[in-house]
């Protein structure tokens, strides 16, 4: 052990030395890593002190509006953004229910349909963004059959393949023994998706719907369709990767073709406040949840109309006509808490002495909320100021509950943590990242229990040697969003509001083996 603690030592030594010529963190010659540098020897000492952590009740609500939604910033282009599907119900954090709100936006404004269109099909297309969102490597391959497809105006012999490409999921793939199968609905939406109305900017925001614009069934499994002309063996048709929900068509030829040519498809302001938008949601209350990309989802319409060759007017087959999901968005989720563990822990937080067991959820779940015990502090300030120790290393350590979250539900790989204020409102990054040390090291993620090591050296070396202020720190799921250099952006943007990721965590009251703590590494003069 204590050959451990002086190799560690010397490894830390050389970072921190090295920091401190990259990001010029300890320019005052009376800082508390001043010991390191002088001739003496020093010995590696460790002190697990206890931490205040208890719940925080985020009342099921989150900002989960388009500006949100985004898995990266880019300031010179749209940035890409993930949502939300499905069901997931299990005894520790009860029910959570994900749905999409989006506008819907036509391609091309004031576009002209023709002489009496008229609509074929209508298909929403729901795509992931990446392989992050489905398994590229568990593709099933369906022999290929043969059809008689559609070109123009004619049916050729074709073959159709298709590839079947499961979801990412999280919660249960069955129930018992028997898959779950969703029911997808697409509804359009009543209420006026204003992006200035703050009240649509929850993720519990009263959305109204009126009518059904389609449904499908989903097995947890995306599909890919190409079709090949027998012929000659070329391309007719591509269907990328998704999910594919036939739409009414009479919906669309009565909302979309027959006020072709008029002030409702004229432009994008006059179409949001005729055709207000679509809600994506499941039946089902338990499950497992999954993202998918709204960017890359669209709503593609396929419609014929007459055309007029010397004096012959024929139905000619056009060009597909797509619809994006953009402009106003929204995570929609709902919960029912009832007769889980968080209903209870819910009513008794102890922001004096921590509780027990910590709960962490994305989406509007709840958050965990950290701070160092003066007690212990003064601990420190006595090892610095009497023994000239050095704090070489400092970290928060959370343990997952062995017992409550002893399941198969992949453990989170990513968290923050914040600074916040009295009122646990997060204000900025700890002074750790700010000077580009890294954040979080999780560990045995695949074992009962996991933890989780937050680096909060900075932190603790100027609240100990600068006098400063102990604030608290919150601990929420999700990740810090970069920008395109790979960068974090900004504090106050998160993956948390489309984060699927919960936990139950040992908190700080009679958990001596397991439970959060601070750990300091601090050498001494020999």
């Amino acid at each position: 052990m204590t050959h451990t603690v002086k190799r560690t030592f010397a490894m830390l030594l050389l970072a921190v030395f090295g920091s401190a010529l990259l990001y010029n963190c300890e320019p005052d010659p009376d800082s508390l890593g001043e010991q390191l540098f002088i001739k003496d020897a020093v010995a590696g000492n460790e002190k697990i002190l206890d931490l205040i952590a208890y719940n925080i009740n985020n009342n099921d609500t989150i900002a989960s509006d388009a500006s949100r939604l985004v898995t990266q910033i880019n300031t010179n282009g749209v940035s890409p953004t993930a949502a939300v599907l499905g069901a997931f119900h299990e005894g520790q954090f009860g029910m959570q229910k994900a749905s999409f709100v989006s506008q819907l936006r036509l391609r091309q404004y004031d576009f002209d349909f023709g002489t009496a269109p008229k609509v074929d099909s209508v298909v929403m297309v729901v795509r992931p963004s990446s392989e992050s969102q489905y398994k590229k490597d568990s593709v099933d391959a369906r022999p290929a059959a043969d059809i008689d497809f559609p070109v123009g105006n004619e049916t050729v012999a074709a073959s159709i393949e298709k590839k079947f490409y499961p979801v990412v999921k999280y919660g249960r793939g069955k129930i018992g023994t028997a898959p779950v199968v969703y029911h997808v609905k697409v509804h359009e939406v009543t209420t006026f998706l204003d992006v200035n109305n703050p009240d649509l900017k929850k993720s519990n925001a009263t959305i109204g719907t009126g009518d059904l614009l389609g449904s499908t069934t989903f097995n947890g499994n995306y599909s890919a369709v190409t079709v090949t002309k027998k012929s000659d063996n070329s391309s007719i048709f591509a269907g990328d990767i998704g999910m594919r929900i036939p739409l009414d068509k009479n919906l669309f030829q009565t909302k979309i073709l027959d006020k072709n040519k008029k002030p409702e498809l004229l432009n994008a302001a006059n179409f949001v406040r005729y055709f207000k938008g679509i809600r994506i949601s499941v039946d089902e209350t338990n499950g497992y949840l999954w993202q998918f990309s709204p960017d890359n989802t669209e709503v593609i319409m396929y419609y014929s109309n007459e055309t007029t060759s010397n004096g012959t007017v024929t139905r000619t087959q056009q060009a597909p006509f797509k619809f994006a999901l953009a402009g106003a968005r929204l995570g929609h989720y709902q919960y029912d808490r009832a007769g889980s563990a968080w209903e209870t822990a819910k009513t008794a937080i102890n922001t004096v002495d921590g509780n027990d067991k910590l709960f962490l959820q994305g989406m509007g779940g709840p958050s965990i909320a950290v701070k160092i015990r003066e007690t212990e502090l003064d601990q420190l300030r006595t090892l610095y100021n009497d023994n000239k120790a050095a704090i070489i290393n400092a970290r928060i350590r959370i343990y997952t509950d062995n017992v409550s979250w002893n399941n198969k539900y992949p453990k989170p790989s990513v968290l923050t943590l914040a600074t916040a204020n009295n009122e646990l409102i997060p204000d900025g990054f700890t002074s750790d990242l700010l000077a580009g040390f890294g954040l979080l090291t999780p560990y045995d993620l695949d074992k009962n229990p996991a933890y989780y090591d937050f680096n909060v050296t900075k932190t603790v070396k100027e609240i100990v040697e600068k006098a400063g202020a102990n604030k608290p720190l919150i601990i929420n799921a999700g990740d810090f969003i970069k920008d395109a250099s790979g960068l974090y952006y900004g504090f106050k943007y998160t993956s948390r509001a489309f984060a699927m990721d919960r936990a139950v965590f040992v908190g700080s009251v009679g958990n001596k083996n397991n439970g959060i703590q601070l750990r300091v590494t601090y050498g001494t003069k020999q």
